[in-house]
């Protein structure tokens, strides 16, 4: 089943991340290799992050993205995971 991730991030999201980014981004490589994350990533004006997973169910995705430490620390603010369904 796929899922859509929507989410904020902090206004100074930019300077906050820079000790935890290599963290985030290796979370994202391990979610990626095991074929669970699609995709994922921020809107131009960093304001918004959108991702799409592929998982048994929506517990899983939430999971992975609460363990997060963009999450954790508070770099996003918000996030809502959803169901999708892939029309093409």
């Amino acid at each position: 089943m796929k899922f859509v991730l929507w989410g904020t991030y902090a206004a100074d999201a930019l300077e906050r991340r820079t000790p935890y980014r290599d963290e985030h981004l290796a979370g994202l490589q391990r979610q990626k290799d095991e074929g669970v994350l699609l995709t994922l990533g921020p809107t131009a004006d960093t304001s918004r992050v959108f991702g799409l997973y592929e998982a048994d169910d929506q517990e899983t995705v939430e999971s992975l993205v609460k363990g997060d430490i963009y999450w954790r620390q508070g770099i996003w603010t918000a996030v809502e995971v959803y169901p999708w369904i892939q029309a093409f």
